[in-house]
């Protein structure tokens, strides 16, 4: 910490202290569910992702319960942004919101953590942590794979430059990282929080990636699904289509948890806690 009260962070994304990385992580997620839960519910948009009610846990602290639990590491943390990204070019009626981030984090980071990583835990310890059953994580994972065309990997580049990014972009601006001097955004944050129109330089719905030196310059549109950096050059997004019958069938059944359309969706608690 510098004689400002910011925090230094390393150039490196590997050298970062995991819980900046959680928080940094969480501001941004956050802020693409504000944006997107403005976004109405349709049939069509349902997956196997949204739950019921609104988890209890906010975000930082299931990424924090993740990381205490799992010994998760760090680049499986970053990569869920890069997913996130993925299927929303994929599939652009899916959106990171209130009620499909935490069933996407414990699905990404145990499809990442199996696949990219040394040492990892089994199924059933990734839904005791994720607060789900475990029959629900599997088929959760079986999906996760399919809107990600199992394509696990990216570059490290790539995961360097989400985290310059998040940096850059976080709406309490304590954070810079070394040899790097604050950007204007991150310098104005303290006083005034960072707005829809500000993730302009993380956020866009189908841009290229940008560079690190310069960020896109593409306002996020209202009520159109948010993602974070993205290079769609080679992704095929599939055409959207009517809901199915399942899916219909499920949001009928969604209302009707609600007790109708106005109410919307409650916060529930988080359960199954690990001691």
């Amino acid at each position: 910490m510098d004689s400002s009260g910011r925090v230094v962070l390393p150039s490196a994304f590997e050298d970062a202290d995991i819980d900046n990385l959680a928080l940094l992580i969480a501001d941004m997620l956050e802020r693409l569910m504000v944006h997107n839960d403005q976004i109405p519910l349709l049939p069509e948009s349902l997956t196997r992702f949204h739950s019921r009610a609104i988890p209890s846990i906010n975000v930082l602290d299931y990424l924090r319960r993740i990381i205490k639990f799992t010994k998760v590491e760090k680049l499986c943390l970053l990569l869920t942004l890069h997913y996130v990204d993925q299927i929303c070019a994929r599939t652009p009626l899916f959106t990171l919101s209130s009620l499909t981030c935490h069933r996407f984090i414990i699905a990404s980071i145990a499809v990442c953590s199996k696949g990219l990583c040394d040492t990892f835990c089994t199924n059933s310890f990734y839904a005791r942590v994720g607060g789900i059953p475990v029959s629900e994580l599997n088929d959760l994972e079986r999906e996760f794979l399919r809107m990600i065309d199992w394509r696990l990997t990216c570059t490290r580049e790539v995961l360097q430059e989400y985290y310059v990014n998040l940096v850059r972009t976080d709406s309490t601006g304590r954070f810079y990282i070394h040899g790097m001097s604050p950007s204007p955004l991150v310098a104005n944050a303290t006083t005034s929080p960072v707005e829809d129109s500000d993730m302009e330089s993380m956020a866009t719905s189908r841009s290229p990636s940008p560079t690190v030196s310069s960020p896109p310059q593409h306002r996020l549109i209202p009520r159109e699904a948010s993602t974070i950096l993205i290079d769609t050059a080679t992704l095929t997004p599939q055409a959207p289509q009517g809901p199915t019958v399942e899916q219909n069938m499920a949001f009928a059944d969604l209302q009707k948890s609600w007790g109708g359309v106005e109410s919307g969706p409650q916060p529930d608690r988080f359960g199954d806690q690990i001691t």
